[in-house]
C-alpha cells in the first residue's frame, strides 16, 4: 500500500489491523508522492480485526479518508509559505519537526507501541534525515525566492525519482515503458524551471532538486521499514528519533532568526506540524487500507494541481501557463509508471 508524508510522501505499509494485508511500493507527490508497481512482500505478523470490525470501515468511507490526505499534503507548500511570514526558515523547520515528534510520541506512548528492533535504528535514521529534515528543510528554503506553485510542479517530480531510489535500492529491472515514462517525466521539469528562470536553474531549483533526493531516498528506506511495522510508527519513530536534535536546534533559531507572530504564520506552523506530517499520514494509511492501492493512487494524481489552486487562492499566486500544462504532463508521466509492468 502506498501513501505519502509532508512534504507530499508516501511510503510502502504493511497494515495489519485488518484481516488482508496490504503492501506496495513508496508513492508520494510533493510530501509526498508514486512509485513503480512492486512485488508484494512478506508483511510482519500482527493482529487481525474481526469481520465486523471491517464492516465498520466500507469503501466510501476509506475513499474519504482518503482523499483528506490528499488534501492535507497539497496543503503543505502554502502553510509553510504562511509560516515564513512569522519565522526564519531554520526556525520553522526545527519548531516543526519539535512539535510533529511531540505529538508522535503521545500517539506512540498512548498505544503502547514498543521501541523498534535496533536493527531497524539505521533505516529510521534516513527516513528521519530525507523526510523529517531535510525534505522541509530544503523545500523551506527554497520557497524564500520560489513560488509554490513552482515548486509544486518540480516536487510533482518526487514520485519518479522516488521510483529510481527504489529500482537502485531493490535490483529490479523496470521495464523499458517505465524508463520512458519517468525520463519524460524528468525532461518536463527541467524544462519547466529553465523556461521559468530565464535558462538557468536558479538557487530555489537547487534546493528544490535536492530535496527531491534526500526525500526520495527517505520514502524508500522507510518502504522497506514498512514492511516491517505499521507505516505511521515509521514515520512516528523517525520524528521521536529527531527530538533530541530538533529541540536545541529550536532554541538557538528562534534565538538568532527574528519572529514576527502574524495569524497566517501560526496556522501555518500548526499545519506543517500537525496536518500535513501527522494528520495527513495517519488518514491517509487507513483510506489506503480500505480502497487499495490503485484507487488512491489515482487520487493522489490530483495533488500537485490540488498545490497549484492553493496557491493561488490562499497566497494570491499569479499562475503561469506552463505551471498546470507541465504538472499534467508530469502527472501522465506517473501514471505511465504505475501501469509499467517490471
Amino acid at each position: 500500500m502506498r501513501t505519502q508524508d509532508s512534504a507530499t510522501a508516501t511510503s510502502t505499509i504493511a497494515v495489519s489491523a485488518t484481516e488482508q494485508t496490504v503492501t506496495g511500493p513508496p508513492a508520494a507527490t510533493g510530501q509526498g508522492p508514486a512509485g513503480p508497481n512492486t512485488p508484494p512482500g512478506p508483511a510482519a505478523p500482527g493482529p487481525t480485526a474481526s469481520a465486523p470490525a471491517l464492516a465498520t470501515d466500507p469503501v466510501g468511507r476509506g475513499t474519504l479518508l482518503a482523499v483528506l490526505g490528499v488534501v492535507s499534503f497539497s496543503l503543505t507548500f502554502p502553510s509553510t509559505a504562511w509560516g515564513l511570514e512569522s519565522f526564519g526558515p531554520w526556525s520553522l523547520v526545527a519548531v516543526r519537526s519539535t512539535l510533529a515528534a511531540l505529538i508522535a510520541g503521545a500517539f506512540l506512548l498512548g498505544g503502547r507501541v514498543p521501541a523498534p528492533e535496533r536493527r531497524h535504528w539505521a533505516g529510521l535514521a534516513v527516513v528521519a534525515g530525507g523526510v523529517v529534515v531535510g525534505f522541509p528543510l530544503l523545500t523551506t528554503l527554497a520557497l524564500q525566492t520560489s513560488t509554490t506553485s513552482h515548486a509544486a510542479v518540480v516536487v510533482g517530480l518526487l514520485p519518479l525519482t522516488t521510483a529510481t531510489f527504489a529500482a537502485l535500492r531493490t535490483g529490479r529491472r523496470p521495464s523499458r515503458t517505465f524508463w520512458f515514462a519517468a525520463v519524460s517525466g524528468a525532461v518536463v521539469v527541467i524544462a519547466f524551471t529553465l523556461q521559468q528562470s530565464g535558462g538557468a536553474v536558479s538557487r530555489g531549483d537547487l534546493y528544490l532538486f535536492g530535496a527531491l533526493l534526500v526525500c526520495a531516498a527517505g520514502y524508500t528506506e522507510g518502504g522497506r521499514l514498512a514492511r516491517l511495522m505499521p507505516g505511521w510508527q515509521v514515520i512516528g519513530w523517525a520524528l521521536v528519533l529527531c527530538l533530541p536534535l530538533m529541540v536545541p536546534a529550536a532554541a538557538v533559531a528562534l534565538a538568532v532568526e527574528p519572529v514576527r507572530l502574524t495569524a497566517h504564520g501560526v496556522i501555518g506552523l500548526v499545519w506543517v506540524a500537525a496536518g500535513s506530517t501527522f494528520f495527513g499520514l495517519y488518514v491517509w494509511y487507513r483510506g489506503m487500507a480500505s480502497i487499495g492501492i490503485p484507487k488512491a493512487s489515482q487520487l493522489q494524481l490530483a495533488q500537485p494541481l490540488l498545490t497549484l489552486f492553493w496557491s493561488v487562492f490562499l497566497l494570491g499566486e499569479t499562475l503561469p501557463l506552463a505551471a498546470p500544462l507541465a504538472a499534467v504532463a508530469v502527472l501522465v508521466c506517473i501514471a505511465v509508471t504505475q501501469r509499467a509492468k517490471s
